[in-house]
């Protein structure tokens, strides 16, 4: 199963920050990949290209114009993260045990009720007003069961050594 992160609506002005931490949060928390709908950004799409060539691994990232013509077209499943839709930890079985490939999207501006309606799993985390970026990283971490936390990034050029204290890292 391939799974690729939709972020809907994306605003220059407004978003770019959050935008960008979507697709770090989609690439370290093991996503295929992210596409980026809204206002074009080519800042933003070569900001997470290159954590991906820094940090090693593969993680595409695009944008698209038209996302109603993007989702109806997607061939796989849709989750939809939303405050209005159904527990995560209610529907998470049922979503893992889909083998197709899976998109998972998350809103910037307000959503389209559109969106709801194409989605196959409305899901909530909390039910309570919070961040795309929480949502995203939970949903993973609980699709995934912690296993996204041992991924090793293949062709790094840049690698972390955890440590008690400090910052150490090593580059090739």
């Amino acid at each position: 199963m391939k799974i690729f992160i939709f972020r809907l609506g994306h605003r220059i002005s407004r978003d770019h920050r959050i935008s960008s931490h979507c697709g770090l949060v989609a690439r370290a928390f093991g996503a295929d990949g992210i596409v980026y709908s809204g206002e074009k950004d080519q800042s933003l799409l070569d900001s997470v290209r290159n954590v991906s060539k820094q940090w090693g691994g593969k993680f595409e990232v695009s944008y698209e114009k038209d996302w109603r013509r993007f989702i109806k077209n997607w061939k796989g499943r849709m989750v939809h993260l939303t405050v209005y839709g159904m527990p995560v930890q209610e529907k998470i079985g049922e979503i893992e045990k889909s083998k197709e490939d899976l998109l998972v999207v998350i809103g910037g501006e307000k959503v389209p009720p559109e969106v709801y309606k194409l989605a196959d799993w409305n899901i909530s985390v909390t039910s309570q007003p919070h961040s795309e970026i929480a949502a995203l990283s939970i949903f993973l971490d609980r699709l995934w069961k912690g296993g996204e936390l041992y991924k090793i990034f293949l062709k790094a050029r840049k690698r972390i050594l955890p440590q008690e204290r400090g910052k150490k890292v090593v580059r090739k």
